[in-house]
């Protein structure tokens, strides 16, 4: 079985996509955060990405975790806000 070529529907996109897909649509082309919530029933995940990256990025994807929801917005309001006094 070759997980490259496994597909299944992605929560944040709401499409089917391809693992491979997956391990190039985060920020800067790396994996993305959801990947081993996606695709642990599937294959055996963990032990693929461990494989496939460097143990410094495999550090960093096991543990990073996006901001909640409320933060990100808070965020990205206080940006806009910033935007638009500058103007």
């Amino acid at each position: 079985m070759d997980p490259e070529r496994l597909e299944r529907r992605c929560p944040r996109l709401g499409g089917d996509v391809a693992f491979g897909y997956c391990k190039v649509c985060g920020e800067g082309e790396t994996p993305c955060f959801k990947v081993f919530d996606c695709w642990w029933e599937r294959f055996d995940v963990v032990a693929h990405m461990q494989a496939y990256l460097p143990p410094e990025a495999f550090a960093a994807l096991s543990t990073n975790r996006p901001q909640p929801k409320v933060t990100s917005l808070v965020d990205l309001i206080r940006q806009a806000q910033e935007r638009a006094s500058k103007d």
